[in-house]
This record gives C-alpha cells, sequence and structure tokens, in this order.
C-alpha cells in the first residue's frame, strides 16, 4: 500500500480477498498446533530442569523443573503473541497515529518539543505529526506494510519488497517543502523540515532504520529518540512557541 492512506478503511480489508483477513485466519487456524509445539517446549523444560536439579543438588527439583517449563512455556507465548501485534495496524485493528503519537509526546513534551497531530495545507498535503523543537522541524507519517515486505534500500533508492519507494519518499519530502515554505512566509524564521515515517509493519534492517532518497523510515519507538539525537540548537524556546502557534493557525486539522 506504499504512497496510500493506512487510516482509510477499505472494505477488502475486512473480506475473504484481503491478505489481512488471511493472515488472521491462518492464525487462528494454527493455534492448535502452537499449543501442541508450546506443550512439547515445557517438557523439554521440565526435564532440562529436572536434570539440573539433580545433577547440582538442588532443594525442591520438582518445583524446579516445574519453574522452567513455565518459563520456557510464558516466552513462547509472548513471542507468538509479540508478533502477531506488531501486525496490528496493517491489519486496521489499532491506529498507527495514536501509537506514535504517545510514544513522541511522553519522550518530547517535557524537553520542549511541540507535537500538532494530523495537519495540512489547506486543500493539499497532509501529515499524522509536525514536531517543532529546539533541533529543528520534523513531519511524521505512518505507514504499514505487509509482515513479510522487506524494507530497504539499494543503490540510494528505497524499495519496498520489490516496488520502487520513490512515490513514498518523493510525496513527503515533497509535503516536508511546502510546510516549511508556509512556516517561512509567515513566522520570517527560516524553516527547515525533515521527513520521516513510522514503520508500524514489515521487515525492517537490523537496528530499525532506513535512510534513502531524502526520507528517513524507522520504528515508532525511535522517532523521539533519533528527533532528541539532534544536537543542534536550531531554535530558542520563543522561536518554538512561534512557530508551534502560527502551525496550528495557519496548517488545517484533518
Amino acid at each position: 500500500m506504499p504512497g496510500g492512506s493506512i487510516y482509510v478503511q477499505q472494505d477488502a480489508k475486512f473480506t475473504g480477498a484481503s491478505p489481512q483477513w488471511y493472515y488472521e485466519k491462518y492464525w487462528r487456524e494454527d493455534t492448535r498446533t502452537r499449543r501442541r509445539n508450546r506443550a512439547i517446549m515445557a517438557a523439554v523444560g521440565f526435564a532440562i530442569g529436572l536434570a539440573l536439579a539433580i545433577r547440582f543438588n538442588l532443594p525442591f527439583s520438582v518445583a524446579y523443573a516445574l519453574g522452567l517449563a513455565a518459563l520456557v512455556a510464558a516466552a513462547d507465548w509472548y513471542w507468538h503473541w509479540s508478533k502477531f501485534r506488531a501486525t496490528a495496524v496493517w491489519r486496521g485493528r489499532r491506529r498507527g497515529e495514536t501509537i506514535t503519537g504517545k510514544l513522541l509526546r511522553s519522550s518530547l513534551g517535557k524537553h520542549g518539543y511541540r507535537i500538532l497531530d494530523g495537519r495540512s495545507i489547506r486543500g493539499q498535503a497532509s501529515i499524522d505529526h509536525l514536531v517543532i523543537g529546539p533541533g529543528g522541524v520534523w513531519i511524521i507519517d505512518n505507514e504499514s506494510w505487509s509482515p513479510d515486505t522487506e524494507i530497504a534500500t539499494y543503490g540510494g533508492r528505497l524499495f519496498f519488497g520489490e516496488k520502487f519507494g520513490t512515490k513514498v519518499a518523493t510525496g513527503l519530502v515533497d509535503t516536508g517543502n511546502a510546510f516549511a515554505g508556509l512556516l517561512t512566509k509567515e513566522t520570517g524564521i527560516p524553516v527547515a523540515i525533515t521527513p520521516m515515517v513510522a514503520v508500524h509493519c514489515g521487515l525492517m534492517p537490523r537496528g530499525g532504520l532506513v535512510s534513502a532518497e531524502g526520507l528517513t523510515l524507522l520504528k515508532p519507538r525511535l522517532a523521539a529518540r533519533m528527533i532528541r539525537a539532534t544536537s543542534s540548537a536550531a531554535y530558542s524556546s520563543d522561536q518554538v512557541e512561534t512557530l508551534a502557534r502560527i502551525a496550528a493557525r495557519e496548517l488545517q486539522r484533518i
């Protein structure tokens, strides 16, 4: 769904023809297999725990073995649950902008950053989050691809699986430039905006960050960290307030 909005719910997503529907169907059908495998792993954990308890002459050897079996089962359950939960935005069960907005506010609000959600230039491009702070200005959109879509760069170009990501990158870079131009014009403060995409589902490289074609894609939890890592003091507190006030006035809420 590159270039599209993940928040415009399409009927096909909830029908038997959609990848999301099939993903949830196969997940439910695989429940019995997961439970059987978990029981086997717990039994192996029990055997290993009992053997270790006997080998090292530990007291309450059976209780020790049961504890290890329970720990193995719990770890396996959490691993499968976390993988399924990671697809929630792609499946339309959670809202990506809500997740990212909470992360941004909890990490940046106390450090002098202002976060405006759901903004657009009237009748033109829109974004999910506009972040204004001492280190600069960022726009952040939320996107989600299927769990097996590899997000990577080759030769300086962005790819989503086998598809070029130029359309996504160009669209957000152009939106950032349009926002920057409007803020510069209305405030008299030179503004350059850094565009980002918070990726809620998709195969990201180790570290959870990809940069290409003027765009940075990263896991939602990394956005605030990357923003705070910007060491340059681009704006004073008064300038931050001015930019935030003008942005709230001039940019339409969506």
